[in-house]
């Protein structure tokens, strides 16, 4: 006779994610009428929404900054993040801007080589404080997709996943193809 009954303690399982800025987590600054990365507030306005008894999430910020910016030393540091992190044995899901996504992506395979753990990385193309956002869906798409998939790292984007390399951010559609 099986046992159907959930123990939820032994169910939830640990997944990393890693903010480094991006639209995905811009603020609206009403003062100046700008749209800026501070402070993450992924936990707040995405993570503390969704509904996740099975999952355990470990947020740690790398940086908060717009990906258009981004330097070889930030995805030298986005790597090294994944590679300390992976060492715990968990998923790990990136948030990360759009526009140099798959650059980084990219960069990370090529510095972590043999990724022990499915990396998943994920934005979105407007803010999450805006009622079209794609960023709620996003990220939950990343969070299950890192749950399931084999190791090796990944982009997870409108319902898609993109194993890395040969990615990119077709601007025209507004979403990510494989090329």
């Amino acid at each position: 006779m099986v046992d159907w009954t959930l123990n939820l303690d032994k169910e939830k399982q640990d997944v990393i994610v890693l903010t480094t800025g991006g639209t995905i987590d811009k603020s609206y600054d009403e003062f100046e009428g700008t749209l800026e990365n501070r402070e993450t507030m992924i936990k707040e306005l995405i993570l503390g929404k969704l509904r996740l008894p099975y999952t355990y999430l470990r947020v740690y910020s790398i940086m908060s900054k717009d990906s258009l910016y981004m330097t070889d030393y930030d995805r030298s540091l986005i790597a090294k993040s994944i590679k300390t992190q992976m060492e715990k044995g968990f998923p790990i899901v990136v948030l990360h801007g759009t526009d140099t996504m798959a650059k980084t992506a990219e960069y990370c395979l090529q510095e972590v080589k043999d990724p022990k753990v499915p990396v998943v990385f994920t934005g979105a193309m407007k803010p999450m404080g805006f009622d079209d956002s794609d960023a709620r869906q996003n990220v939950t798409e990343a969070l299950l997709a890192s749950k399931i998939l084999p190791a090796g790292i990944y982009i997870s984007f409108h319902n898609r996943i993109f194993k890395v390399p040969n990615v990119r951010k077709n601007k025209k559609l507004g979403t990510f193809e494989s090329f």
